[in-house]
This record gives structure tokens, C-alpha cells and sequence, in this order.
């Protein structure tokens, strides 16, 4: 006798092929016609499939009911999506585009990225209870990179090829794919301080200031940033020159040769997370090395395998967000009241990127206009890059301990980052998503209701029957004065002719003619 097998991985490949199914369907329609993004039809989709709603995607069943393994589980799949994201994006930039555009870069990435902390980390310690600053620091760096994924979706598609120049889509794709992995100073500089110094470095072997900026510029800096852009570079410019050797031999299929870059950015993926360094920043890096004479990027630019991959991850990884974000943390937490958080949320998005694009418009030659300038400030989004480094932090502070268990203020931290980096990617991925259909409506609804409103006034020209008759215009009256003047000096009053009038055939007419017509044929 047939049985039901309601496992949660039939469960799971039902839910996520019948959303990618239909959601392909009417795929063009969502995102060319009405520009919906897609990160925000699948973050709804995972939320309606979620413990919250049907049920049917069970996140902590996946992890054994244990939230930390939970936490592990999303970490290492957003590493995936950003390791294969950024190495797609470093292959998609021209030839030494780092290079050429370096001077744009280094002001979006240097002064740029130092303002957003700043900005985000000050809004954060003044609208956050019971929190200082070295936290606020922490928490605005989790938003400070814009995110690769969501920039992505932003300058790609018919609005983008309509709005966007090309040359400022490549910069706004270098800046997410360079900012996303120098993270990690800014969030080490607030936790390392935090863990050494705060409450006296209670329950650490070494404690001070002094320490922990050693550890900043040491591990952070040194073996973490500098070892993964040359850990990068070398494998990106090996896997280069081994490609072109194994192409010339005709070593290497068609297939094969297409999804070289994706399997390259699984291959740092794993390498650099063996080592312990920023694996983010260094598939960026071997993506751009690896098309640096442009060679691979211009063989695969008519192809159709890397944006579909993207596709799939992209709304896996939204789907997947939607159901594991805390949404009951957002009313009931121990970190921020919701009459705090909203406009929180509302501040960060206006004030985190908009005042820098703005105050470096002039040095980053791409913004030709101030219309650029509010788009690309706009469009600064928050998105997978925050989750990374919200759950890379509240990994780091599992292990600052005191007596055997958390620290105040480490428990204190990550509740409040858990809240709030959800929250504004939340936010982010919301208003972003729909920035483009609002603007456009706005754009075009005025219009229409005028022209709706003016084709309903009544004509106040007077109606002309075709069928009746017209009198002509008293400039094309033949008025024939007839005057004669009687030998007796009486004068006889003019007579004017009779108005002539002209009269146009109606369908009647019409029809006779034709007959008449046919008679004579």
C-alpha cells in the first residue's frame, strides 16, 4: 500500500523548484516590465515558506534544533554565494580595470568606505540603548560593504542598459566586489577592542589597548587582508596561464571551459578558509587577475551558463533569508524598542552612502551628473555581504569568555547585532527592491491622470453633422447684388442670392454610388 514520505528533503526540493518554476515563468515579466528585483520576490517566497507561514522550509530542523549550528550553516552558505558572486564579478570587469580605475576606487574603498563606518557607527551608538561606541563600531561595520549581489541585480537588465552608463555600472560593481572583503578591519578594529579592553579585558590572558591593536594590525591587516589579495592574485594569474596552455593543446571541452570561473571560486573558497583568511576579498581579486587581458571574459561574454548560475544562487540564497531571519526579534528583543529601530533603519539608508557619494563627486570621473551621483549614492545596498559578517562576529563572540560563560558585553553586542543587521538588510533589500517600479510609477501616474482627466472635459466646439448641410464661411458667400436704378431716382434695394451650401454624402450616398457602379460594369 502507497505511503506519504513527508521528509524534509522532498519537502525542500518541492518548495524550492515549484517557487523557481513558477517565478521562471513569468521571470521577464517581474523584472523587465514591472523591474522587481528578484532578491525581493524570493526574500517574500522564503518567509511565506517559513516556520512563520506554511511551514514548509524548517531551517532549524536542518541544523537539529541547535540555533548556533543554525548560525554556521547560513555563514558558510553566504560564503559560497560571495566567493562565486565576486569571482563572476571580477571576471565581468574589463581588462586591468583595478588598475586603470584606481584613482575612483581607492577614494570609494579608502574615504569612502571610512565615512559610511562612521556615519553608520555614530547613528547606531545615538539611537541604540545601552550600548558604547566600540560596539556601535562593530555593528556599523556589518553594513558598511555594499553588496555584490544586490548591486548586481541593480546594474544589469533593460533598466539599467536604458539608465545607467557603462562605465558607471563597472565602477559600482568593482566598489561592491573591493569593499565587500575589506570588512574585516573595520569589524576587528570594534571587536578586538571590545574583547581586550572592554570591562578590563575581564576573563582574557592578555588585556589593553596596546594588545589589540597589535592583533588588528597584525592578524587583521597583515595575514588576513594583505595574504588574501596575494593568495588572489597568484592563483587567479596560475589558473589563467594553465587555461590558455590547456585551450591552445585543445585539452579542455566547451563545457568544461565555461564553468572554469565557478569551480576556480570554489577552489578559494575552500583554500583560503583552510588558512584562515579573508576568503571574500580574494576570489574578487583571482576573478579580475584571471580576465586581465580579457581573454576569458570576452570568449564567455555571449554565454548563458554564469548569469544562470547566479540566478539560482541568488534566489536560493533569498528564499533561504527569508526564512531564517529572527522577524519576532524584531518587536521582542532586549537590544532596541521598535520605535527606535524603524527610524534606525530609515536614517541608515539615507545618511550611510548618499553624503559621501556626494562629497566625493568630483573625485570619481564616472559621475558625470548629480543624477548619477543620487543614484549611485542610493543605491549603496545592504544585503548578504551584512549577514556574512554579522554571523562571522557573533561567532568571534561565542568565545569571550568570563567564568566559563559570555561576557555581558559580548552577550549584549550580539543580541544587538542580530537585531539590527537583520533589520536593515530587511529594509534594504525592501526599498531597494522596489526604488525602481516606485520611481517609475511616479513617474508616469501624474501623466496618466492628466491625459485621463483632459479626454474627459467636454468638447466645447460645436458638433458639425457629416450628413446635413454645411453653409460656407461669409467670406465664400456669392452674394450677386443685382441693382437697377428707374429713370424716377428710386432706389431698389439689393437682392442677395440665395446661400449655397455643401453637403457631404453619407453612407446612404456611399452605398448608391457603389451600386450605380456595379450597374454600369
Amino acid at each position: 500500500m502507497p505511503t506519504l514520505s513527508l521528509v524534509n528533503f522532498n519537502i525542500v526540493c518541492a518548495t524550492l523548484g515549484g517557487f523557481i518554476t513558477i517565478f521562471g515563468l513569468v521571470s521577464y515579466l517581474l523584472k523587465e516590465k514591472y523591474y522587481l528585483s528578484e532578491a525581493l520576490i524570493s526574500t517574500i517566497a522564503g518567509l511565506l515558506f517559513s516556520p512563520h507561514a506554511a511551514n514548509f522550509i524548517r531551517p532549524l530542523d536542518y541544523a537539529d534544533n541547535n540555533p548556533e549550528d543554525l548560525e554556521t550553516i547560513t555563514l558558510y552558505f553566504t560564503r559560497l554565494v560571495l566567493g562565486v558572486q565576486l569571482v563572476l564579478a571580477g571576471v565581468q570587469l574589463p581588462s586591468k580595470y583595478l588598475w586603470t580605475e584606481r584613482k575612483s576606487l581607492a577614494m570609494l574603498v579608502g574615504p569612502g568606505m571610512c565615512m559610511m563606518w562612521i556615519t553608520t557607527s555614530l547613528l547606531v551608538w545615538a539611537l541604540v540603548p545601552k550600548i558604547n561606541f566600540v560596539m556601535a563600531m562593530s555593528i556599523g561595520a556589518c553594513v558598511t560593504p555594499t553588496d555584490p549581489i544586490l548591486s548586481n541585480s541593480i546594474v544589469k537588465g533593460k533598466f539599467a542598459d536604458k539608465n545607467i552608463p557603462r562605465p558607471l555600472q563597472k565602477i559600482i560593481i568593482a566598489e561592491s566586489g573591493a569593499n565587500d572583503g575589506l570588512g574585516y578591519p573595520f569589524l576587528f578594529l570594534g571587536l578586538y577592542l571590545l574583547k581586550y579592553a572592554g570591562e578590563g579585558g575581564f576573563g582574557q590572558k592578555h588585556i589593553g589597548v596596546g594588545y589589540a591593536m597589535g592583533l588588528w594590525f597584525g592578524e587583521t591587516w597583515a595575514y588576513t587582508i594583505v595574504l588574501s589579495v596575494v593568495y588572489g592574485a597568484i592563483v587567479g594569474w596560475v589558473a589563467k596561464e594553465l587555461l590558455h596552455w590547456a585551450e591552445e593543446r585543445r585539452f579542455v571541452d566547451r563545457e568544461s571551459f565555461l564553468v572554469f570561473a565557478i569551480t576556480l571560486a570554489l577552489f578559494i573558497v575552500g583554500t583560503v578558509g583552510l588558512i584562515g583568511s579573508d576568503d571574500v576579498l580574494a576570489c574578487f581579486i583571482a576573478g579580475n587577475v584571471f580576465t586581465w587581458d580579457d581573454w576569458f571574459r570576452v570568449e564567455t561574454e555571449d554565454d548563458s551558463l554564469q548569469p544562470t548560475i547566479d540566478m539560482l544562487l541568488n534566489v536560493s540564497v533569498f528564499m533561504w533569508f527569508g526564512a531564517v531571519c529572527p522577524w519576532h526579534k524584531f518587536v521582542d528583543n532586549e537590544a532596541i524598542p521598535i520605535y527606535r529601530l524603524i527610524p534606525l533603519g530609515i536614517l541608515v539608508l539615507l545618511l550611510r552612502r548618499l553624503p559621501m557619494v556626494f562629497l566625493f563627486r568630483k573625485q570619481i570621473h564616472q559621475l558625470e551628473d548629480w543624477k548619477q551621483t543620487a543614484f549611485t549614492g542610493w543605491f549603496g545596498p545592504i544585503g548578504v555581504s551584512a549577514i556574512f559578517y554579522l554571523y562571522v562576529s557573533r561567532e568571534f563572540l561565542r568565545e569571550v569568555m568570563a567564568d566559563n560563560h559570555e561576557r555581558s558585553d559580548a552577550h549584549h553586542l550580539s543580541e544587538a547585532l542580530l537585531v539590527i543587521v537583520w533589520f536593515l538588510c530587511i529594509c534594504s533589500i525592501v526599498c531597494h527592491g522596489l526604488s525602481v517600479p516606485v520611481g517609475k510609477l511616479g513617474f508616469h501616474l501624474p501623466r496618466t491622470i492628466s491625459m485621463a482627466l483632459s479626454s474627459e472635459r467636454p468638447s466645447r466646439s460645436p458638433s458639425i453633422a457629416r450628413s446635413g448641410p454645411l453653409p460656407l464661411p461669409p467670406r465664400l458667400i456669392d452674394t450677386r447684388i443685382r441693382s437697377s436704378e428707374p429713370s424716377s431716382g428710386t432706389v431698389t434695394p439689393p437682392v442677395v442670392a440665395e446661400q449655397r451650401t455643401i453637403r457631404f454624402p453619407d453612407e446612404e450616398d456611399l452605398r448608391r454610388k457603389t451600386q450605380m457602379e456595379r450597374t454600369t460594369c
